[in-house]
C-alpha cells in the first residue's frame, strides 16, 4: 500500500502563467469578474499578486497596491470548493504582513455590502468600517453598494 505525499498549499507570488487559473476562480465567485487583462495589468504595474497553490493547483488568489504609506487590497478569492477552511484567513493576513513589512500604515479594501461573511472575516482581522461608496459594484439589476473598511497596522 503506498500513501501519496501532498505538497503543503503555499503562498507564492502570481506569474503570468498563472493567469488562466487565476480568472477560472474569478468567474466562478463574482458575477462581474476581473478580465484576464485586470491580473495582467496588475502584474504589469508591480502590484502583489500573490496565489494559493498546492501540487500545482491554484485555488484562491490576491492583488494588493501599496502607496504613500498606504495598502489597498483591490481583490482576494478563494475557489468555491476550498472556502470554509480558513484559507481566505490565511491569505488576508500574508498581505497585512506584506503592508506591514512594505511600512504601510494603514490598509484598506472595499467589500460588497451583501457580503456578510467577507465583512466578518475583515472585522475579525481587525478591520472597521470608515465609509460607504453609493453604487460601486455592478450588480444584477443596477448597482450596490461598497462598505470601505480600514485596518490601522
Amino acid at each position: 500500500m503506498s500513501a501519496q505525499l501532498q505538497e503543503a498549499p503555499r503562498i507564492r507570488r502570481m506569474v503570468p502563467s498563472d493567469l488562466e487559473a487565476v480568472v477560472t476562480i474569478e468567474r466562478e465567485v463574482f458575477l462581474f469578474p476581473w478580465t484576464q487583462g485586470n491580473f495582467s495589468d496588475s502584474l504589469d504595474a508591480g502590484y502583489h499578486c500573490r496565489v494559493l497553490e498546492q501540487d500545482g493547483h491554484i485555488f484562491g488568489y490576491g492583488v494588493m497596491t501599496i502607496g504613500a504609506e498606504e495598502a489597498h487590497l483591490l481583490t482576494l478569492s478563494i475557489a468555491p470548493e476550498s472556502q470554509g477552511k480558513g484559507w481566505g484567513e490565511k491569505l488576508l493576513r500574508h498581505f497585512i504582513g506584506i503592508a506591514r513589512e512594505q511600512l504601510a500604515l494603514t490598509m484598506f479594501l472595499d467589500v460588497r455590502e451583501s457580503n456578510h461573511a467577507a465583512a466578518r472575516l475583515y472585522e475579525r482581522l481587525g478591520f472597521r468600517q470608515i465609509g460607504k461608496r453609493k453604487d460601486y459594484y455592478p450588480a444584477m439589476g443596477g448597482r450596490e453598494d461598497s462598505l470601505v473598511m480600514e485596518l490601522v497596522l
